[in-house]
């Protein structure tokens, strides 16, 4: 029953309606994960200084290879779980299951022992100065500790939506970043331990986080009945999850060689503070883009389900329709950060300089970025209706195609200024292409030819009580 209600919701319900059930419970998820980066750098740069920021913001590749771990084997256990529920295979949904959560938990323990071993040649290799290398020590190695916990969340999570249970995953979310909201003053200020106390408070977070999700699991409300045996990898099952995950690794990974990069550059042409600033900026952007990718959770079962179902005009009313709520929410923020730049900047630090710095270059670096809706909801199309290879290169058009080269390259003739000028000319780029091949693909499906969406569909239109 509960299948055939998915079914006729996903096939019948106002696409406007659908979008708002879908994405609501995600774009809280992603807010809130958005806000624990956000609120951190403010408590680090109030609480222990600028070169703190810098510190901090040299660690961030690092961590991001870890989520990009745990939302590969997340993902691609959630595409096989799924599957395998829906066909009635439930045992090899929960072998699937099972070896998601303890590969997770390997690599995480392989990577905080790589990690404590190498940690003074890894902060080099991403960036790290004479001045910012003793902030990333303190901070980085107690964050070492927490890695496996951070690498289960992350997969857990996904397992979570995969099972129909965003409320959950929601929660777990909420439960470690109102936790670490709270802990982090009471480290930093009261204990007085600096970033180092940042630290702690994530990996308690963290761990209460995984606590919660493991209990889940154990204690028998997940629709998975995960036995012992079963968090022993299974390599057949394991080698389907990684290569149903590995887009999400490429992307993910993407973020952190082009955090490394810019981290380089910017210590190249402007110096610790330069740095500290695009922390600042990379937060305020997280707090902009996480709940477009709450949209795009809810926008890729609709879309996959109706191209499937051969209900062409819903597919491309759901593009419309989430492409116009995704441009609405990055023009709001867009707004917001053109018009109020200084104070936003003032909320993290009272340096003069890196309030200057950090100003000039938000400007030019959110130049276009009402735009990135469309490349978002363009490529989470092509990866919801199974086609692997414009998902891939649509994935990586904006970070790697075209913003990693751009960085390299413009700062030769333009300074630091070229490093900030390569987001918005790499948005154009991107976005051009994701929309050319969105065209054609629609083209192709006999789409552009349809009337636009209907007042009724539209997400923004509230229903007649």
């Amino acid at each position: 029953m509960e299948k055939h209600y998915q079914d006729e919701m996903l096939g019948t319900m106002s696409i406007g309606k659908l979008l708002a059930k879908l994405s609501i419970p995600a774009m809280i998820g992603m807010l809130v994960n958005a806000l624990y980066n956000v609120v951190d750098t403010i408590y680090i740069g109030r609480g222990v200084g600028p070169l703190a920021i810098g510190g901090l913001t040299i660690a961030f590749p690092f961590q991001m290879i870890i989520m990009a771990i745990g939302m590969t084997i997340g993902v691609g256990a959630a595409s096989v779980i799924s599957r395998n529920l829906g066909s009635g295979n439930r045992k090899k949904a929960y072998r699937a299951g099972g070896t998601a959560l303890g590969t997770s938990v390997i690599i995480g323990l392989l990577i905080m022992a790589g990690g404590i071993i190498y940690l003074d040649q890894i902060l080099r290799l991403f960036g790290a100065s004479g001045t910012l290398i003793g902030y990333a020590r303190e901070y980085l190695s107690v964050i070492l500790i927490g890695t496996p916990f951070i690498s289960f969340s992350m997969t857990s999570n996904n397992i979570v939506r995969s099972e129909g249970k965003a409320l959950i995953a929601m929660i777990s979310m909420l439960i470690g970043t109102v936790l670490n909201i709270i802990l982090d003053p009471v480290f930093i200020f009261l204990l007085h331990m600096g970033i180092r106390g940042a630290a702690i408070a994530t990996v308690i977070s963290q761990l209460t986080s995984f606590s919660f999700l493991f209990l889940f699991f154990i204690t028998g409300r997940s629709s998975l009945k995960i036995k012992l045996h079963y968090l022993i990898p299974n390599f057949h099952l394991l080698k389907e999850i990684i290569a149903i995950g590995l887009p999400a690794f490429i992307r993910q990974a993407g973020g952190s060689i082009l955090a490394v990069i810019m981290n380089n550059m910017l210590l190249i042409y402007g110096g610790d503070l330069a740095i500290a600033a695009y922390g600042i900026i990379n937060r305020l952007l997280m707090f902009t883009l996480m709940p477009l990718f709450g949209i795009v959770q809810g926008f890729q079962p609709i879309a996959g389900y109706n191209y499937g179902a051969k209900k062409f005009d819903r597919v491309q009313s759901s593009i419309k329709s989430a492409i116009i709520v995704t441009t609405a929410m990055s023009a709001s923020s867009f707004i917001i950060m053109m018009v109020f730049p200084d104070i936003l900047m003032r909320m993290f630090t009272t340096d003069k300089e890196l309030i200057d710095i950090s100003v000039n270059a938000i400007r030019l670096v959110i130049m276009v970025i009402p735009l990135i809706g469309i490349q978002i909801i363009g490529a989470t199309f092509f990866q919801s209706v199974g086609k692997a290879v414009p998902s891939l290169i649509l994935g990586m058009s904006r970070q790697i195609i075209f913003l990693i080269p751009l960085v390299l390259i413009i700062p030769r003739f333009l300074g630091l200024k070229g490093i900030w000028i390569a987001f918005p000319v790499a948005d154009i780029g991107s976005t051009t292409i994701t929309l050319l091949w969105l065209l054609k693909e629609l083209k192709s499906l006999g789409l552009l030819h349809l009337k636009t969406i209907e007042p009724t569909e539209n997400i923004l239109i509230k229903d007649k009580v």
